[in-house]
């Protein structure tokens, strides 16, 4: 039988255990890895906001198009600066009978969530905030030059020959300037 004194013993069972200047400053490393981590993640979500409300726009683009491929004129019965709650109603639903008389769906969006974007009763709202709604230009008399559209966020206005044009100007959480989301890059 192998008999180790008490004084080894204990010795053996100090050498296994954690002191807890030990443990603390493993939880202080961690701690500091993780805060280094968070702009990366911030920044992370930040694109994949940017990248969904860019498919958004052009989807918007996209079904405008198609209206007026399938109906022979642009939605302009009544003036939309926005994609409202109309005009979501006019693309996404067979229930507006009156500007879609053959009830197709042009565009499909789901409710609004953030970092998802979709619909709520502002209207189509981008990824960042339930009250970004998409702003549009339809050239209404096919000349195919948009003049003077304002942008908002600080961008101004621009000439463009597009068509169809679609775009947000959110401001992206922990950044204090807006960035241009649009349909025609």
């Amino acid at each position: 039988m192998n008999h180790t004194p008490d004084s080894l013993k204990t010795a053996r069972k100090n050498l296994l255990a954690f002191t807890l200047i030990e443990l603390l400053v493993v939880i202080a490393i961690i701690a500091i890895l993780a805060s280094l981590l968070m702009p990366a993640a911030n920044s992370a979500i930040n694109s994949a906001k940017k990248t969904t409300a860019k498919n958004q726009a052009v989807q918007i683009a996209t079904a405008i198009t198609a209206y007026e491929t399938e109906y022979g004129r642009l939605p302009s019965d009544q003036t939309y600066s926005s994609v409202n709650a109309a005009l979501v109603n006019m693309l996404c639903t067979t229930n507006d009978t009156a500007n879609n008389p053959r009830g197709l769906i042009f565009l499909e969006a789901n409710i609004w969530k953030n970092g998802k974007g979709g619909t709520n009763a502002n209207g189509f709202c981008d990824p960042f905030a339930s009250t970004n709604v998409y702003h549009i230009s339809l050239d209404t008399n096919y000349s195919n030059i948009q003049t003077g559209v304002a942008l908002g966020g600080g961008f101004g206005t621009t000439n463009l020959t597009k068509h169809i044009m679609v775009w947000s100007t959110p401001i992206p959480p922990g950044t204090k300037t807006n960035v241009l989301i649009n349909s025609w890059d």
